[in-house]
């Protein structure tokens, strides 16, 4: 039976072959978009599943109201909750960034990155394998350290690593561990010390939020009465202790305040997929992107799909009387399903294979579109990938195989098959979803287009071109601020340079810190502070509306005055904000200006209210400078960037290299990600497209050779040929019409969601939609026409001589 079934096949390939190599090319490229996707999907769930512990570990994140939710956290609730609850298990705070230091061994200086630093309980929360060593004794005391593998052998070479002593952070540290690195981890270090230790410490009364916060329980449904014990603490030990201070009631003091902060848990196994501030160094994946090149993957292979099944149900007419004949012979229905569901699976079969190697050619250059490592390897693949050719045999072969085998037999050996009008609606429906699909795709590539382009050329209120934002790493025992002054003088004197200053802040990174900002009786309002120097306003070309800058000659402008952006002036709900007087950070600041707002982040963030003092305010800020900002003119910058690299390294800091980027740079790679889906919505579009022509093109095809009699005979009659071509075409460009009619609908509320996620955006405007139109109609007419006139060619007598 199967042998006679793959000969019939054989022969239906031969008398087919254009059709056969669409559906087969139609099939393995949307399974070859749906496995992109997939490896994509099983990338971003597979972090942390590793972690035998990841049930029970959470991270603590605080809910300042508005949608404003921090996963950093003060010193103080992690060891009051493990004094005061029977709850808890461990905790564990961390620094929530890697660092990029030098290390010293035997004179010789190695640049390491991922450097981690978390309390000694960092390993029963993530328990690598060690290679040398244990989780238990790695982190024994302050000045332990482990390493990955990969760290130990750019450090040691060949050198036996444990025991040995090593400088960083001008401090001297023995290898206790060394482990091998985690595949899908959100905490993947080269390095990991327990150097925050120190600073918890030291704080350890302060409840500035810094600090990442794990937690393990010992039961996953203790997680409510944690929640509460953290609010607990935070009312108590912070709302409580203000008011008092400042000689209000605790109900006085919220009313002019706001509510206290809400706690809030992350599970570990969810932190990777959260859709907010990161609460692990490895950052957070794109959820919203990766949602997208499923869904669309998803689409294309429907499409994909949709293509077989019109083709399957249009070439049935020429298999219908095949179908009779078995019938008459004594085949059942079940054996004709069975039958035209085992070509199907030899179809998909090929199409599958051919799919697997469009991902192999392929996946070098999508690893590098999405930055990732991908690989075709892994059982989960291996069976989602069975899963898809089961799917797309079940719906592209068994719904054609039932419509063959309802053929009535005595009709279709008469010839009248073609009197059944349920195969021409489901083919008509069929193309009309492909168009559909298709006014989606263009119409959402357009709008993406519109609002990166929008980004890319949008005024951000600040000029980062040829301003260079500089690491400044400090040095034990010497005062950053005293220390930049010194090198600021020197910098000038290189030709080529403009400006010099410096802040306490970088635009464009996820460097910001904030504190409530007070005025009078409004309620406190979370600002970012904006430590800078005098100039750096002036520099960064960031406007003035109203009052003025900090000036080096006025002694109160390094001590007590501030300026407000737009936003945070608006907070103060005065006329006139100048001259007026707030406190931030407990010291009372009078605000002598207005910066005009401008975005510090991504596009896709409201500006934050955001104050600007100088750096001196506040003592403590003086040791924590970590940039200088340099412009430089355009003219010769390779050699401006030259002398001031070569000056850095023999004056400035000799271990550690000179390291830059300039500000506009910085600041576009906050809306690359919104570029990669532009580009993944160009690809996808033409795809689409390209699926649909097939579809349309084969069924044209199949749909007007049915009707060569009738074009013969119209044409004895004396039909000219443009009226053939308007009656063959016609329908096509009605179905076009109502697929495009349909498709605007989910485009319009898909676009309008996705730019949602911008506070600043365009809105849709009417030419997507006009351009999909025109595009779709040009399609259709296009292919139908140069088919409808080819079959308006046809040779009257062949088809007549025998009527």
């Amino acid at each position: 039976m199967l042998k006679n079934w793959t000969n019939i096949f054989i022969y239906h390939i031969k008398n087919n072959k254009f059709f056969t190599v669409l559906n087969i090319l139609g099939l393995s490229i949307g399974i070859a978009g749906l496995i992109f996707a997939i490896l994509y999907w099983n990338e971003e769930h597979a972090y942390d599943q590793w972690n035998p512990e990841k049930d029970k570990i959470y991270n603590v994140m605080n809910d300042f109201g508005g949608g404003n939710i921090w996963t950093t956290n003060s010193p103080v609730p992690g060891r009051m909750l493990k004094e005061t609850t029977s709850y808890l298990n461990q905790y564990c705070y961390y620094r929530p960034f890697y660092t990029k230091e030098t290390i010293q061994y035997n004179g010789k200086i190695e640049l390491v990155d991922k450097i981690f630093s978390a309390e000694r309980s960092f390993f029963s929360f993530f328990p690598f394998e060690f290679i040398q060593g244990s989780a238990k004794t790695a982190l024994h005391d302050r000045n332990s350290m482990a390493l990955s593998e990969e760290a130990a052998a750019k450090i040691f070479k060949n050198e036996n690593p444990m025991g040995k002593q090593v400088k960083y952070a001008d401090q001297i540290f023995v290898i206790r561990g060394v482990y091998k690195m985690p595949e899908k981890s959100s905490v993947m270090p080269a390095v990991v010390t327990p150097i925050v230790e120190e600073e918890l410490e030291n704080n350890k009364d302060n409840w500035g939020f810094n600090y990442g916060l794990m937690l393990k329980l010992k039961k996953q449904s203790d997680t409510t009465a944690v929640i509460q014990n953290l609010d607990k603490i935070f009312l108590e030990d912070n709302y409580k202790k203000q008011a008092k201070a400042e000689g209000l009631s605790i109900e006085q003091f919220i009313k002019q305040y706001g509510d206290p902060i809400k706690s809030r848990l992350l599970p570990l196994t969810k932190a990777r997929l959260y859709q907010g501030n990161s609460a692990f160094p490895e950052l957070n994946a794109n959820l919203q992107f990766l949602k997208i090149v499923m869904g669309l993957s998803i689409l294309i292979l429907i499409l994909s799909i949709v293509n077989y099944i019109n083709m399957a149900t249009a070439n049935a007419v020429k298999r219908a009387k095949e179908v009779g004949v078995r019938k008459i012979i004594g085949a059942s229905k079940n054996q004709i399903i069975a039958q035209f569901v085992f070509e199907t699976t030899l179809i998909t079969l090929f199409s599958v294979l051919l799919a697997m190697v469009i991902v192999e050619l392929s996946l070098p250059f999508y690893n590098s579109f999405l930055g990732k490592n991908l690989m075709l390897i892994g059982t989960q693949f291996y069976l989602q990938l069975v899963l898809i050719f089961i799917f797309v045999i079940i719906v592209s072969g068994v719904f054609p195989a039932v419509y063959i085998s309802n053929f009535e037999t005595l009709k279709v050996l008469k010839g009248n098959f073609s009197r059944s009008k349920s195969g021409v609606w489901l083919r008509n429906g069929m193309l009309v979803l492909q168009f559909s699909i298709a006014t989606l795709f263009i119409i959402g590539s357009f709008i993406v287009y519109k609002q990166v382009n929008f980004m890319a050329d949008k005024d951000l209120g600040f000029n980062g071109a040829q301003i260079m934002d500089i690491s400044f790493k400090p040095q034990k025992g010497k005062n950053q601020y005293e220390r930049y002054k010194a090198i600021k003088q020197e910098i000038l004197k290189i030709q080529g340079v403009e400006a010099v200053s410096a802040g306490m802040f970088s635009i464009g990174s996820n460097d910001n810190s904030w504190q409530g900002l007070h005025y009078k009786a409004n309620k406190e309002v979370i600002t970012q502070q904006m430590p800078m120097d005098f100039g750096q306003l002036n520099l960064l070309g960031i406007k003035i509306l109203k009052g003025r800058d900090l000036d080096p000659k006025l002694a109160t402008d390094s001590i007590s005055s501030a300026l407000l952006n737009e936003v945070a002036a608006k907070t103060l709900q005065e006329k006139d904000p100048v001259n007026k007087e707030v406190v931030f950070g407990g010291q009372k600041f009078k605000v002598v200006g207005i910066v005009k707002n401008f975005h510090y982040v991504g596009l896709e963030y409201r500006i934050a209210p955001m104050i600007f003092f100088h750096i001196k305010s506040f003592d403590w800020m003086t040791n924590n400078m970590r940039n200088i900002t340099v412009k430089i003119s355009p003219d010769q910058m390779p050699e401006t960037i030259a002398a001031i690299d070569k000056f850095w390294k023999s004056k400035v800091d000799q271990e550690y290299p000179f390291e830059y980027d300039f500000v506009d740079k910085n600041f576009a790679r906050t809306y690359k990600k919104y570029q990669d889906q532009r580009n993944l919505f160009a690809l996808l579009n033409v795809v689409v497209i390209l699926i649909a022509v097939f579809g349309l093109f084969a069924l044209a095809s199949f749909s007007m050779e049915r009707r060569l009699r009738e074009i013969a005979i119209r044409k004895t009659l004396g039909a000219e040929t443009n009226t053939l071509l308007k009656e063959l075409s016609k329908q096509y460009v009605v179905f076009c019409i109502i697929g495009f009619l349909i498709g605007i609908v989910p485009a319009y509320l898909f676009m309008q969601k996705w730019l949602e996620n911008f506070a600043s955006r365009i809105d849709i405007p009417f030419l997507p939609f006009a351009v999909a139109f025109v595009s779709l109609l040009f399609l259709t007419l296009t292919i139908v026409l140069a088919k409808a006139y080819q079959v308006t060619k046809v040779d009257v007598l062949k088809y007549l001589k025998y009527e």
